[in-house]
């Protein structure tokens, strides 16, 4: 949102240019540059055309991965074809042909729809939910009313309270801001553009214009200072619009604590023990994230189309779990439940929240899924944050010292091979992220036969998902432990120093990137493949 991050400095802060011109782009990459070889291309990829190189002449076998997201537009130009599909199940006869427990499931499961067909859009945060329940429970109380039982949960409350209020009072400026901004640029534009009788207009077009309608003149005053500063109205206004937009979901579902949506579902919340609810429509409302992060696993490769994803090998499972908030714990375990009964050998999970108040529920499904050879893995999660001091859910720790051995945590990398390699956004931890993963400026598929660039450590998990599904197709007799194995053992480390997420300009942190997580290092298919091979004798 360039366009409105510079009018917003201009309209409410009036700083001159020059501190504009201080804020250098970054220049842009190849589109598939995380695809690329760091030796041969000079970007820090994943090396995928050299493990193919490898692989030249061997077989494959397909994989079934899970994608665990918002949504997925099954019939997209370049993932039909590697859409996992049930076979033991006939389409839309309205039968559960394969005694699964899911009527239909041809492409997958939406655990956050109705039997009706209906579909949960918006939620909660987690933090929302958790404060409602305990506010209703402790309203009006103080710590002497509470019984020293159910302290620990009243001291519980009182933090929730005090994020609560600071997130919502963080919320208004940026609201008011966007609102202003939107509402000035709706007013101003149309009327330049009916009295030039053209939608689009140059600099040129408003200074020519001349006219007695103080209206129309005090609207080109406006924009011919804006477009001087080499900031584009209509694009503006439609960057403002998805702001606002952005913000007044934020108020008004996710952190509104009178706004309910679990009632579409139709299930006894309270029976976390649940499993058969939803419905078999697979994308959603908004199928936006799912569809990426399905892209970069995998996307049909060489069909001339967009893009190509890590694997042809990849059959994609779409489970609809995650809408625009707040996944729930129980939709999460019977997701993970779902994945591993239904034959997923991998479980991308580009999701997180802040809080898990029925983790134990998770835990178990987690538990199952290794049982059954299952590896999941995760994003690490979009605060700049060490992991060290944030909670990140769900997570691979069981408690009592017990953690998941089929698990990863992947943060994000960048192409810079410098001090900006590591995403400033990513999370980290050199105890709780497994490996870092391309995860900045990622093109790939979204609906309506599209195709976007987007970023988040929500980018980077499928991309090590889509390396563990090339090896798992190529190797199959290698088990989730030996692929885990192989992905960290392979990554290539990178003996650099580097800004610390979250903190950038001149005055960033500088730390060593090997400390950022368990590994120091980057994915690398081609490592990962010639590992493989080694293992594979």
């Amino acid at each position: 949102m360039k366009n409105f991050q510079k009018l917003f400095l201009l309209f409410f802060l009036m700083l001159p240019l020059t501190a504009l011109q201080a804020q250098e782009e970054a220049p842009e990459a190849p589109k598939n540059w995380y695809h690329l070889d760091l030796e041969q291309d000079q970007y820090p990829g994943i090396s995928l055309e050299q493990a193919y190189k490898l692989l030249k002449g061997r077989k494959g076998k397909p994989v079934v991965v899970a994608i665990i997201d918002g949504g997925v537009e099954v019939d997209h130009e370049d993932l039909a074809d590697n859409m996992w599909v049930n076979e033991k199940e006939k389409p839309d006869n309205g039968k559960d042909d394969d005694k699964n427990g899911y009527v239909d499931d041809i492409y997958g499961w939406d655990f956050i729809g109705g039997a009706d067909g209906q579909d949960v859009h918006f939620d909660n945060l987690e933090i929302t939910r958790l404060f409602a329940q305990y506010k209703e429970r402790f309203k009006g109380k103080s710590r002497e009313d509470i019984p020293e039982e159910e302290r620990q949960e009243y001291e519980l409350y009182k933090r929730l309270r005090q994020e609560y209020e600071a997130e919502i009072n963080e919320l208004k400026e940026p609201l008011e801001y966007f609102t202003q901004v939107t509402m000035r640029l709706e007013q101003t534009i149309p009327a330049v553009q009916k009295a030039l009788g053209k939608e689009e207009f140059t600099l040129e077009d408003l200074e020519k214009l001349e006219t007695e309608d103080e209206q129309v003149n005090a609207a080109k005053e406006f924009l011919v200072y804006v477009m001087n500063q080499g900031v584009d109205p209509i694009q503006t206004l439609v960057e403002s619009k998805e702001g606002l937009e952005y913000y007044k979901n934020q108020v008004d579902y996710h952190y509104n604590l009178e706004f309910k949506s679990r009632d579409i579902v139709g299930d006894n919340y309270d029976n976390k023990e649940e499993r058969f609810y939803g419905n078999n429509e697979v994308e959603g409302p908004d199928g936006q994230h799912g569809t990426h992060v399905a892209g970069l696993v995998g996307a049909v490769r060489k069909n001339k189309k967009g893009i190509e994803g890590v694997t042809d090998f990849a059959r994609l499972m779409a489970i609809r779990t995650v809408p625009d908030g707040d996944e729930r714990d129980k939709d999460v375990a019977n997701a993970i439940r779902y994945a591993a009964d239904n034959g997923a050998r991998v479980i991308n999970m580009s999701f997180g929240k802040s809080y898990s108040p029925h983790k134990k529920v998770v835990d178990e499904a987690v538990k199952y899924a290794e049982s059954k050879g299952v590896l999941l893995i995760h994003a690490a999660g979009n605060d700049g944050a060490n992991l060290d001091d944030y909670d990140n859910y769900p997570n691979k720790n069981f408690g009592e010292g017990k953690v998941a051995q089929n698990w990863i945590t992947v943060g994000a990398s960048t192409y810079f091979n410098n001090e900006k390699l590591p995403a400033t956004f990513s999370n980290y931890s050199e105890t709780k992220v497994d490996i870092f993963a391309p995860g900045y400026s990622i093109y790939s598929t979204v609906p309506d036969n599209g195709y976007e660039d987007l970023q988040g450590t929500s980018m980077a998990a499928p991309i090590v998902s889509g390396v563990a599904a090339l090896l798992m197709a190529y190797f199959p007799d290698l088990d989730a432990q030996q692929v885990k194995k192989i992905l960290l053992e392979s990554a290539v480390k990178y003996d650099i120093k580097v800004n610390q997420p979250g903190s950038r300009g001149p005055g960033a942190k500088q730390v060593d990137f090997a400390t950022l997580s368990k590994t120091g290092g980057v994915v690398n298919a081609h490592e990962a493949v010639k590992m493989a091979m080694e293992m594979s004798k």
